[in-house]
């Protein structure tokens, strides 16, 4: 349970990509890693340590073995979340005296699990100094706004399939004072002039607490758990492996929206960074890529699992539970990654982590999602496995998944970061 008692920490800690890398950066920082700039030379040693991050929302950590090193252990996950992000000069005043603001929705979200709960904002910020613009990041950390539901007298199909307007009935309330605006706030907030916030990536989010429940506190419900789990289960086993393999945990954003951003998977990050290291050691060409074709990769994102009251949304027979181990996902069409060969690489990591695998397919008659694992590999040629944190409710405000699967997940990374 200290396991999970410090990943509620880390939930609370990140409520967008922004302060998920921040965080990860100061873990890492204390843990004796070097931080490293994409603008500037790498003076990279046999037996260190380094971060580097990209546009403050991605992030890539990296061990290097004192030895001769044959290949790379990775394990990609993501840090952004579903959420709602706050437009330009947000602020509606059309129904007074209410503010409401102007907002669009990031990635896919079950809209319906979104209203009546407190939300804060947070995101990053830019503020002109000294006639620069300078990045802080930002997190009110208080219930600010909240996305009122209609009253079911004034809708009585509200509960049959109704389909949600978001530029009409998504919009938070934040106050009933026409005075008021997001910028005041967020000045306030970061202690500077209205007038000198130049840009900003702001997010509404969810601020109800995580909680362990349960008839035998099995499980977890929290915000954000797809896909923090598996960034935080990364991070963690990161911190705790000794290997004689190049170990690296690569975090990115934009997951939730087809990752192709600078700093999504389908980006140069993880391959401009791996060739940065290869060049920094000294390493051929033929080096690099002998290493490469030695190495793998665990793509890290949650998985759907059995659902107690909709069996049927599910594969016949490879049905995930809560508290019965990883998963590992299987696609015939390639959203996942796992074939035979990188199937039979995470069977023996999980053997020697004394852990449980289940397996997932997607029901033949329903699309599925899809991750970061196949886009990555479209950058960086390396055997790959899909796994995750089987859960319920995943792209709801908050989402549901089991302890005991939280920290199994950590082990197998760990596992994987020991080869």
């Amino acid at each position: 349970m200290s396991y999970i008692a410090d990943y509620i920490r880390y939930i609370d800690q990140t409520p967008t990509a922004y302060q998920a890398v921040a965080v990860q950066k100061e873990t890492l920082s204390a843990a004796g890693f070097t931080e490293l700039q994409e603008k500037d030379p790498w003076k990279l040693k046999r037996g260190g340590s380094y971060f580097v991050t990209r546009n403050a929302s991605s992030l890539i950590a990296f061990s290097i073995p004192s030895g001769k090193i044959k290949s790379a252990r990775i394990v990609a996950s993501h840090a952004d979340s579903p959420a709602f992000k706050i437009k330009n000069d947000p602020e509606m005043k059309g129904v007074a005296p209410y503010v409401t603001l102007n907002v669009e929705e990031y990635g896919g979200t079950i809209l319906s699990t979104w209203f009546d709960r407190p939300l804060s904002i947070a995101g990053r910020v830019f503020v002109k100094k000294r006639g620069k613009a300078q990045e802080c990041l930002l997190d009110l950390a208080k219930e600010v706004c909240l996305i009122p539901s209609l009253a079911i007298h004034l809708d009585r199909d509200v509960n049959k399939g109704h389909a949600f307007q978001i530029q009409k009935e998504l919009l938070p309330l934040l106050t009933n004072d026409p005075s008021v605006t997001l910028n005041a706030l967020v000045a306030k907030a970061l202690g500077v002039k209205e007038e000198s916030i130049v840009s900003a990536d702001l997010f509404a989010y969810n601020r109800m607490a995580p909680k362990v429940w349960g008839a035998k506190d099995e499980f977890l419900s929290a915000p954000r758990l797809d896909d923090s789990a598996c960034a935080y289960a990364s991070l963690s086993a990161l911190l705790k492996a000794r290997s004689a393999s190049l170990t690296i945990h690569a975090v990115f954003d934009n997951e939730e929206v087809g990752s192709s951003s600078l700093q999504g998977a389908c980006g140069t990050f993880l391959k401009d960074t791996l060739h940065r290291i290869a060049l920094g050691l000294g390493l051929s060409e033929e080096e690099e890529m002998r290493m490469l074709s030695e190495s793998f990769l665990l793509s890290a994102d949650n998985a759907h699992a059995l659902h107690p009251n909709v069996p049927e949304k599910s594969d016949p027979k490879a049905r995930p539970v809560l508290g019965g181990g990883v998963v590992l996902k299987f696609s015939g069409n390639q959203k996942y990654t796992t074939d035979a060969y990188s199937a039979a690489v995470v069977r023996m990591l999980a053997e020697g982590a004394k852990i449980t695998l289940q397996d997932y397919h997607n029901h033949s008659d329903l699309p599925g999602g899809s991750t970061l694992g196949n886009l990555s590999i479209r950058q960086v040629g390396v055997h790959s496995a899909d796994i995750g944190v089987p859960q319920l409710a995943m792209h709801s405000a908050y989402e549901t998944c089991a302890v005991s699967d939280l920290s199994d997940m950590c082990k197998l990374m760990k596992q994987h970061f020991t080869q």
